[in-house]
């Protein structure tokens, strides 16, 4: 069965990593698609994203990458696919990620939604938390695949 994972993956951290990896043991063919939210500023392009992602998963065999900016529902019509996956690491997780399942079934009756809990070392890990530990401390590289350090600490000048 095919699932997707799907986010912005400004940059992919730990956790992602670890919920695409145990997505990749459970299901036979994993799909991490790239969001680009025109309303949203990124520190990398949608390609970048894509080639980190790419980086991080191309051992895991049954795992794919790529990118789309469209609704998520209409995606999933698109690449018949039934089944999201979505991580949670905190309560307001759950909130925000409750009332996306509802729209996204609301305009694809055909799509569910499962919930994956955050492994415990990573239950804190964001984007946007990496990008402003990065900043200033060599210390993010261990909350990011070895391939985001390097373009992580480029793209801010360090």
């Amino acid at each position: 069965m095919r699932v997707l994972y799907a986010g912005s993956f400004d940059p992919i951290t730990c956790g992602h990593f670890d919920l695409i990896k145990r997505c990749s043991e459970l299901f036979d063919d994993v799909l991490v698609t790239v969001f680009n939210n025109t309303s949203k500023k990124y520190m990398f392009t949608c390609e970048e994203r894509v080639e980190l992602v790419k980086g991080a998963v191309k051992h895991l065999k049954n795992v794919t990458v790529d990118s789309s900016s469209e609704m998520v529902a209409n995606y999933c019509k698109k690449n018949d696919i039934r089944i999201i996956i979505r991580g949670l690491r905190a309560l307001s997780d759950y909130e925000y990620e409750l009332g996306m399942s509802a729209y996204n079934k609301f305009l694809n009756e055909n799509l569910e939604t499962f919930f994956m809990v955050a492994s415990p070392e990573y239950s804190f890990v964001s984007s946007s938390g990496v990008k402003e530990i990065a900043m200033y401390d060599e210390k993010f590289k261990e909350l990011v695949p070895e391939n985001v350090a390097e373009l992580l600490l480029k793209k801010l000048g360090r």
